[in-house]
């Protein structure tokens, strides 16, 4: 797998930036470093396995060494290297209890809440390393209530609950993880009523009959960690960068801001989940709310079983570090590709992050030896080690916001993997004008579990259905990884790439280098831009906009929503997209280059006018109107978000200044689509 990996990774890099030089040719270069003859699967297992030999959370002394090994590997590369650190807010546990008390008649239960080392485990004299289980920036209190079952905590499962006329006012809301991200189901929660939170991991989604070491799946105490904050960044610092004696919010402004919980929660394992499950009486949840085979029927309450839940928490300014390594572009020093991983873990991290840290550091393994035989790139590659992306994408976030302006007029593409192996087919989440070139990729790249076909041929299965591309392609308007200050903060193009989509042991103490070895990626065989053109594509930004356009209608059309403007807007960039592909068919046909850069900074600066300095109207720091994370789920994708959030609150608020809001937030979009269009043509009105 990370051999794989690697290699989709960088031929999609290689397309965006190198330029090879004339002797030897390039397709020379090209097929070296994509070979095993520049390193072998043993070189990237043995960078894994250092940086998972102990727990590394976020301003720990682990992670600040696993910081100076990535430094030392990117500095024994010969690229330029330097750490950039930030001191942030981070939080972390001081204490927690969970008791049970079943009914009136039957005996308390006090969880033990201690994920269990396992027969043999390698890692049991540093376990205890491993923080006690926890949601970083919950809040602190204590919570007693009867227990109501919400299935995964969305808010459409609380409109079922309602239906079903459970009240849950003054209840703690007991949910299972998936389908959303946690941070939602603690705020979703606190809007129904519920005091506190418990979340667990259901046998159903991450279970099995047998489970690790003995299979992939999630052991009974395995508890999956997290954040529950909703922003992006440094929570004390929105908007600018955390660096030194800067100006922060204090715990009220970031309490006001309606990022950070009010409620207390506590993530739970499968055991103690069932054990709750258990005692909860009330109406039988619905059929899609049931666990998997061999679980109790599940009940949603309220009670008879009451919960105590404490938990206690501190707040702390911790240093991160971010590791930035910089290969100068030989011919456009000033135009950047970044390639980007985060280091920090909750537990051992194998595969999350890590399993990209020892893509990232293979690259510029690989890169290093291509110098040696005289390649140069044509512009200037940066490899970035983000740190804190667990606590809310912070490393990543506050150097975006530190680099800003630099960032906007220089950067052409940000490439981001986070766990690059999760054990699973290849996926890939983009801006839309980069699907044909991750295509393009894949159609050139052999699938690892079959070795006569690629991995374009393994996403199209046994039809020829080509539509299977845009349906395979995901969107990069959720806050699941590092992208998310480079597309929706300041609008650069970008993609996230990995192998699988999920993993069992998510966030758990037993993310370990044995699980990878045994089940991720036994063989490490899938661990392992030289256009002077970019390969932008915006013929598919219109095709993908057009598409949501006519999702929009069919939702708000009866409402007298007029979606002209929009539709004019689209059609605007249609043409421009067309016009430009037009333009770079005869630059080539003369192969005179010299207005290479012109065109070029066309295709850069588009996506920059997406954005709207002004953002989002109630989540200002996003700018960008196109992309953006769903109201209700941090990780989900919304296209259009502020006619999103403008139509949820119409809905609410049944007004006609409320209708009225939507049609002005789909005049914004339509207005930043037509700048879009401007930009790409090149040409003033």
């Amino acid at each position: 797998m990370y051999n794989l990996a690697i290699y989709t990774f960088i031929a999609i890099a290689t397309s965006i930036s190198f330029l090879f030089l004339s002797s030897p040719p390039k397709s020379y270069y090209h097929s070296l470093f994509i070979s095993d003859s520049l390193s072998d699967n043993s070189s990237i297992a043995n960078n894994l396995y250092i940086l998972t030999k102990r727990p590394h959370v976020a301003g720990s002394k682990a992670n600040a060494e696993a910081a100076t090994y990535v430094l030392s590997i990117l500095s024994s590369c010969n690229i330029k290297s330097h750490v950039t650190s930030y001191d942030v807010a981070l939080t972390y546990p001081v204490s927690r209890s969970l008791i049970l008390t079943p009914s009136s008649s039957e005996k308390t239960i006090k969880f033990g809440l201690i994920q269990e080392i396992y027969e043999n485990d390698p890692y049991a004299d540093v376990a205890n390393e491993v923080l006690p289980t926890f949601h970083a920036y919950a809040r602190s209190g204590t919570a007693t209530g009867p227990v109501v079952y919400a299935n995964y905590g969305r808010v459409e499962d609380y409109a079922t609950l309602f239906e079903m006329g459970v009240n849950v006012s003054n209840t703690v809301v007991l949910a299972r993880y998936g389908k959303i991200y946690r941070g939602d189901i603690v705020h979703n929660a606190y809007a129904a009523g519920a005091i506190g939170v418990l979340i667990f991991t259901d046998k159903k989604d991450y279970g099995g009959v047998k489970w690790f070491p003995d299979d992939k799946w999630m052991p009974p105490s395995g508890v999956q960690v997290g954040s529950v904050y909703d922003g992006t960044g440094d929570p004390t610092t929105p908007g600018w960068p955390s660096t030194g004696e800067c100006e922060r919010l204090t715990n009220e402004e970031v309490d006001d801001s309606g990022n950070v919980p009010l409620i207390p929660s506590l993530p739970i394992s499968s055991a103690d989940g069932d054990a709750i499950i258990r005692t909860i009486g009330g109406k039988e949840a619905n059929v899609d709310w049931q666990g998997g085979k061999d679980s109790p029927i599940y009940r949603v309450g309220p009670g008879p079983a009451i919960a105590n839940l404490s938990y206690e928490g501190q707040q702390v300014i911790s240093t991160i570090q971010n590791v930035i390594g910089v290969i100068e572009g030989e011919e456009e020093p000033d135009r950047f590709v970044i390639l980007g991983n985060h280091r920090d873990a909750w537990t051992f991290g194998a595969v999350d992050p890590n399993s990209g840290t020892a893509a990232l550091l293979e690259i510029a393994q690989r890169l290093e030896k291509l110098q040696k035989k005289g390649w140069r790139p044509r512009r200037t590659i940066v490899l970035c080690n983000w740190d804190a992306e667990e606590y809310g994408l912070i490393g990543s976030t506050e150097w975006v916001e530190e680099n800003r302006e630099l960032l906007a007029s220089r950067v052409i593409a940000y490439l981001n993997v986070d766990c690059a192996v999760q054990a699973g087919h290849f996926r890939a989440s983009a801006t839309p004008q980069l699907d044909e070139l991750i295509i393009q990729v894949a159609q050139q790249v052999q699938d690892p579990d079959n070795s006569s076909q690629t991995i374009y041929q393994s996403w199209l299965g046994s039809g020829n259905d080509t539509t299977v591309q845009v349906r395979m392609l995901g969107r990069l308007g959720g806050a699941g990884s590092d992208y998310a200050a480079f597309v929706q903060h300041i609008g650069i193009p970008a993609l996230d790439l990995s192998f699988g989509n999920g993993y069992p042991v998510y966030h758990s103490m037993y993310d370990d280098f044995v699980w990878m070895k045994k089940f991720g990626d036994p063989m490490f065989h899938r661990h392992v831009a030289d256009d002077e053109v970019l390969p932008f594509n915006y013929l598919t930004y219109a095709y993908e906009l057009q598409k949501s356009a006519e999702q929009l209608e069919a939702e708000i059309s009866v409402n007298g929503i007029k979606l002209v403007p929009l539709y004019a807007s689209i059609e605007k960039l249609r043409k421009a997209a067309i016009k430009i592909e037009d333009d770079i068919k005869a630059l080539k046909a003369k192969r005179s280059w010299e207005s290479v850069r012109e065109l070029n900074d066309r295709l850069i600066m588009t996506e920059r006018a997406f954005t709207d300095k002004d953002g989002l109207s109630s989540r200002t720091w996003y700018k960008h109107l196109i992309y953006a994370p769903a109201r209700h789920d941090d990780y989900g994708s919304n296209s259009f978000p502020g006619v999103s959030d403008a139509i949820e609150k119409a809905k609410s608020l049944k007004s006609t200044d409320s209708w009225r809001s939507v049609q002005h937030e789909v005049w914004r979009v339509a207005r930043a689509i037509t700048q879009a269009s401007l930009v790409l043509s090149g040409r003033l009105t």
